[in-house]
């Protein structure tokens, strides 16, 4: 249709670019797993989904308590030698150096091994690098000051397993080196006198998934053990894991879920005077104490935190200082016993924040206006590669994971510095940045894949970071792209969105909110329960909130009918939603005015399907104005079928069958060429074409 506006007309409906996976319905062994366990089919068929298929393993999901541990010098080799040096160390009162990192994993265990080792007796401190001046890990220079400083032994948190050249300094220094760090082992590890990495041991342990503040808790819990005066710091040092845990998005599993699940129930009454400011600032609320009980299982722990309550509240509240400023604010609010103090540090934390929110938005709308005026074709380049000036590099990683979910294909994303050449004594441009990739995409392996063109990288599967001469950013580009076309295929440049169990509304409660608390904590690894609902009538839709939110009211109709409320975080782009939709989400407690009940997190949405596309078509003719044209529509048989037809004002024609996903269109039957009905302005123009018809 030659006078039709394009498919991104401001008049028609954006939905986002996402592909679906949905698990395989298994209705039968559900109903029948969901009588012997005590829950909703639902959540029987997300157990199944987690591959728990039985009463046993669902016992030892839901009551981590319930399973027994290895101790945790049987699993790691090097453990034994740390509490040794760490116990000499404090008995010739020498001075032990903690160096952290300024993420929030790094920074929990920093403030974790400070609280330990002070009330164990020893004399220590701590230094971590500056994000801006060094970047990440150990380094010459934090050696050499420890050592001028009289340090005897340095304990690296979170870092410092590719340390090799600081770790050999400190060695031909004279002083003690213990690693505790969890990043993935480099060819040659460095030559400290002892290393502890759950990478270092069986796949198969209960150990194997702990972040650094993990690794930090396990130190000082078994140096607390060896000196017998464990009295009094389990419960401080498990909130502490609890907070850099869930911040560092390791795994709910193991002796993580275990220890996190009691982590979350000691939160919000927390021993620690900064953690209870933390929750204070943020607005964090505990949880209801109504939950009633689950059949079978102990009931879910009142006034206990969700992990989310962390990852989106608490943890981003700490991540912000590390990336913006000082992390010593972080480290003196999670250290004091000072309740002003505490409060202070963490009003700093807010305000940091709320810069950090800012400038995220900021340059986010900056990196998708250079995208949408950019000639970029990423169903060819399969992969986005951004790089501006003026850019603060502290914060473009969270715009990469962003972009990310917008454009579904690997980010990297970067900005220019000046950095000084020493020997020349004059500056250099250089590109500094951050990398998210999607599920088929190795971050690592694509920095690798360039690895001759950048002076720094590092990173694992899922992000990374890199730094290089700006001069080679052009060519970076295109070796990245060659290695994306390596190990991508078009279908997978979709953000994916995994649901695990088709719902009725009217099957979503408060009751099944609560049940999901059997599960908890869910988290990587252990998503949250996602379901989805096809044929959803949008009734209500506005943006709200400075993040450009949407809130919605969907509503179903059927045996029986139901209505809630919904928010989709950052889709204010995507207003109005089509009226008929499927949509994925999870369940979130709502609270107003004392009033709680369950709303929908949008994760996905897309076109309806099924019963609402296949309706038959009655007779009638009639004309309407659809993006400031006028059209003429009716109802014609086509052989045994009714087919709608839509004609413009220069006489093409857009012919379509019930039930069909494409139509035809053109000038006459014979010359019609066939045209995808799902795409937004079709489906949005047949839409406008029922409505006038009263179809």
């Amino acid at each position: 249709m030659a006078d039709l506006p394009t498919s991104n007309s401001s008049h028609l409906h954006r939905l986002p670019n996402q592909r679906w996976q949905i698990y395989a319905p298994q209705p039968q062994q559900a109903e029948q797993f969901a009588r012997e366990i005590g829950l909703s089919p639902l959540l029987a068929q997300v157990l199944i989904n987690r591959g728990i298929d039985t009463l046993t393993e669902v016992q030892g999901f839901v009551e981590p308590e319930s399973l027994v541990l290895p101790q945790p010098m049987d699993e790691f080799p090097d453990l034994a030698v740390s509490v040794r040096l760490l116990r000499e160390a404090i008995a010739n009162g020498n001075k032990i150096a903690i160096c952290g990192d300024y993420d929030a994993d790094g920074m929990t265990s920093t403030a974790l091994l400070l609280r330990a080792l002070r009330a164990l007796g020893a004399k220590v401190d701590y230094a971590i690098p500056s994000r801006m001046r060094e970047g990440y890990g150990i380094n010459d220079r934090i050696v050499e000051e420890f050592h001028s400083e009289g340090v005897a032994l340095i304990l690296t948190v979170d870092n410092g397993i590719a340390a090799l050249g600081p770790v050999k300094r400190a060695r031909e220094l004279g002083v003690k080196v213990i690693i505790t760090d969890h990043h993935d082992l480099p060819p040659q590890l460095p030559p400290a006198d002892a290393i502890l990495n759950p990478k270092l041991i069986a796949e198969s342990s209960p150990y194997r998934g702990l972040a650094g503040v993990g690794v930090a808790y396990v130190l000082a819990i078994s140096l607390a053990q060896s000196l017998q005066q464990v009295g009094g710091l389990v419960n401080p040092l498990l909130e502490l894991f609890t907070l850099g845990t869930i911040a560092d998005l390791a795994p709910l599993t193991g002796v993580n879920r275990r220890w996190v699940k009691r982590g979350l129930r000691l939160l919000p009454h927390s021993q620690l005077a900064g953690i209870q400011a933390l929750i204070q600032v943020a607005g964090v609320q505990h949880g209801s104490a109504e939950t009633p009980l689950i059949p079978n299982f102990k009931s879910p722990t009142q006034n206990s935190l969700k992990p989310e309550d962390i990852g989106f509240r608490l943890g981003p509240r700490i991540n912000a200082v590390g990336r913006l400023a000082d992390p010593q604010i972080v480290i003196e609010l999670l250290t004091t016993d000072d309740r002003e103090l505490a409060l202070q540090r963490a009003m700093e934390c807010e305000q940091i924040n709320q810069r950090r929110q800012e400038l995220c938005i900021e340059i986010e709308q900056e990196a998708i206006a250079w995208c949408e005026e950019s000639s970029l074709n990423l169903q060819q380049e399969r992969v986005l590669v951004v790089v501006r000036p003026g850019w603060h590099h502290g914060v473009i990683g969270i715009v990469a994971s962003r972009l990310v979910e917008r454009y579904g294909v690997p980010v990297f994303i970067g900005t220019f510095e000046d950095e000084a050449d020493e020997d020349e004594g004059n500056k250099s441009k250089i590109v500094r940045g951050s990398a998210r990739g999607i599920p088929e995409f190795n971050v690592f392996d694509g920095l690798n894949f360039c690895a001759d063109l950048l002076t720094k990288f590092g990173g694992h599967k899922a992000a990374g970071g890199f730094s290089m001469p700006a001069e080679n950013l052009a060519k970076f580009r295109s070796q990245l792209a060659v290695f994306a076309n390596q190990c991508l295929q078009p279908e997978h440049l979709k953000p994916l969105v995994s649901v695990d169990v088709q719902a009725d509304l009217s099957e979503i409660n408060l009751e099944l909110y609560r049940q999901i608390d059997a599960l908890e904590p869910c988290g990587i690894e252990n998503k949250a329960p996602v379901f989805w609902t096809p044929n959803v009538c949008i009734t209500e839709q506005k943006i709200v909130g400075k993040g450009n939110h949407l809130k919605l009211t969907a509503s179903q109709t059927g045996k029986v009918s139901a209505s809630l409320q919904g928010i989709a975080w950052r889709w204010g782009e995507y207003f109005p939603l089509p009226r008929l939709v499927d949509i994925a989400y999870r369940l979130r407690e709502n609270s107003f005015n004392g009033k709680i009940s369950v709303q929908l997190e949008l994760l996905g949405v897309r076109l309806a399907t099924g019963e609402a596309d296949s309706r038959p078509f009655v007779s009638g003719k009639a004309e309407f104005d659809f993006s400031d044209r006028t059209y003429a529509c009716s109802l014609s048989r086509s052989g045994d079928r009714t087919e709608l037809r839509i004609r413009n004002s220069v006489g093409q024609v857009l012919a379509v069958s019930p039930g069909q996903t494409t139509g035809l269109l053109g000038n006459s039957r014979e010359n019609a060429r066939e045209v995808d009905l799902s795409k937004p302005f079709f489906y949005s123009l047949i839409q406008a074409a029922k409505n006038a018809l009263g179809i």
